[in-house]
């Protein structure tokens, strides 16, 4: 009768050859999947091991994105996802069809804001649920305004909320306020501030005493979106509402075009209007009515889609006209 220590001997001989049976299945796996030819004698261990681990990472994504439920999967506000062409160092795998990418250069696409690969082909069929990683927003202006809140997790913009409580705290009576220019370099290094240091930016009176510098960053801030507040698809929507004669026709179409924003851009445009609003109350200290800020906001906030040099200077007088009905009916448009 064989002793119990031969008998835990004889176990672990079995585990072993289980487990180098599993690990040749493994890697006769990736070898196929990385189309290598395997000849009778197979690369060492040292070989693989890298591979493996590379392997591992790429399968746990596709596996997460594939068990995600409909629900988790489907955006509360769709955002498309920003992809650029990109090399790919070592083997990867689409996260779309979990097809390998073949090639040494240019193998696919991934999404600068939140690092989906995907091949090119692919990149068409990828649902709008783009999950952007603050990983991978390097700066603060100039940055899609949908990326930025969905990066930080906010309903608007930290620089939209931050510039409108500081002049709200201490500047809605100073006369001229958004029509007067602050000093060209503070704004440019309130812009640097928020680039660099996000919502840990300093902005207060200790900082900046003049409140223009303030009101700057923020008209800045708007004119340097790559898509206005008031979007390029419903730009034109707000034009013809502007043109409307109608009281109450106009005020259905501005609710129309206002439907036609995406989340971020309303809930953005929603707070501006009512700062703006709180602004207009205070015209007998700061001279600035609904008119005079449509002036200033009307082509900050909204933009031709079109090069169209003619047709964009004739909507100049209606990009007023839309910021200032906004203005004055924010509390029935909101």
């Amino acid at each position: 009768m064989p002793s119990r220590e031969s008998y835990e001997v004889n176990k672990e001989e079995k585990h072993l050859v289980q487990k180098a049976k599993r690990e040749a299945n493994q890697e006769d796996i990736l070898a196929a999947a990385l189309g290598m030819r395997m000849g009778p004698q197979k690369p060492s261990a040292t070989f693989w091991q890298p591979l493996k681990l590379f392997a591992y990472s790429q399968l746990t994504s596709l596996v997460r994105r594939a068990t995600l439920k409909e629900s988790d999967r489907t955006p509360k506000s769709e955002k498309v996802h920003n992809f650029k062409v990109h090399t790919f160092r070592g083997p990867h795998w689409c996260e779309h069809c979990a097809s390998f990418m073949w090639g040494l250069m240019a193998q696919g696409v991934k999404c600068a804001d939140c690092g989906l690969n995907v091949h090119k082909q692919c990149s068409s069929l990828v649902p709008n649920d783009c999950k952007p990683d603050l990983r991978h927003i390097r700066k603060v202006y100039s940055c899609d305004l949908t990326t930025l809140v969905k990066a930080y997790n906010t309903a608007r913009p930290m620089v939209v909320d931050m510039c409108i409580r500081e002049i709200e705290s201490r500047g809605l009576k100073s006369e001229g306020l958004y029509r007067i220019s602050g000093f060209s370099d503070s704004v440019e290094e309130v812009k640097m501030g928020f680039d660099k240091d996000g919502e840990n930016t300093d902005i207060s009176v200790n900082a900046y005493e003049d409140i223009n510098i303030i009101a700057g960053a923020l008209k800045l801030y708007l004119r340097d979106l790559p898509v206005p507040v008031i979007s390029y698809d419903a730009y034109p929507r707000f034009i013809e509402a502007a043109k409307l004669t109608d009281p109450e026709k106009k005020l259905e179409a501005f609710r129309e075009a206002l439907a036609l924003l995406p989340q971020s851009h309303s809930e953005t445009l929603k707070y501006l209007m009512a700062h703006l609003k709180r602004v207009t109350q205070n015209e007998k200290f700061n001279l600035m009515n609904a008119e005079n800020l449509g002036i200033v906001f009307g082509p900050t906030l909204m933009r031709a889609p079109n090069l169209d040099a003619v047709t964009a200077l004739n909507d100049i007088r209606y990009q007023r006209q839309v910021v200032e009905v906004l203005i004055k009916n924010e509390e029935v448009l909101f």
